[in-house]
């Protein structure tokens, strides 16, 4: 599987972006990371179906940079690339990528411990960004507070 992480609107790369690969368990096949050019090549078994986390390391620079997102359910093909944009921590835009970032860490606290031990500070980072994080309806700024609290009792 093979990709490239842009902005949201398309036109730079963002590199040290944690392109992380999951069974349908939640047990993480493979991570690798973005290069200067926002590519990112992974090898996975060939014909299953995965989850795809597209989110920032804690340990990086660029941990409070960038919302997360997160890709269910497909089964990658070598031959198309599987892109994706990322909005810009602090930045507004449209409701549906206000809602892939939600999406990004519900993904994330459904991992719970079992990532928790090799991901120090994740929660921290997860509740600046979220803090940053604007969401469109009463709806999604319920999760989102649901979530900040989420990450709060684990920092």
């Amino acid at each position: 599987m093979h990709g490239h992480v842009r902005t949201i609107d398309g036109n730079e790369p963002i590199r040290l972006i944690q392109v992380s690969v999951y069974r349908r368990d939640l047990s993480r096949i493979k991570h690798v990371y973005t290069d200067d050019q926002g590519r990112y090549d992974v090898e996975i078994p060939s014909g299953e179906s995965v989850t795809v986390r597209f989110d920032t390391h804690p340990t990086l620079n660029n941990a409070e940079d960038w919302q997360p997102s997160v890709v269910s359910n497909v089964v990658p093909d070598n031959a198309v690339p599987l892109d994706r944009c990322l909005l810009r921590s602090g930045q507004d835009a449209d409701p549906a990528s206000a809602v892939d970032a939600l999406g990004g860490y519900l993904f994330a606290a459904a991992l719970g411990d079992a990532e928790a031990e090799g991901e120090d500070g994740y929660a921290a980072t997860a509740r600046a960004r979220l803090s940053r994080l604007k969401q469109h309806t009463q709806a999604l700024q319920e999760v989102q507070e649901r979530l900040h609290r989420h990450f709060s009792g684990q920092a």
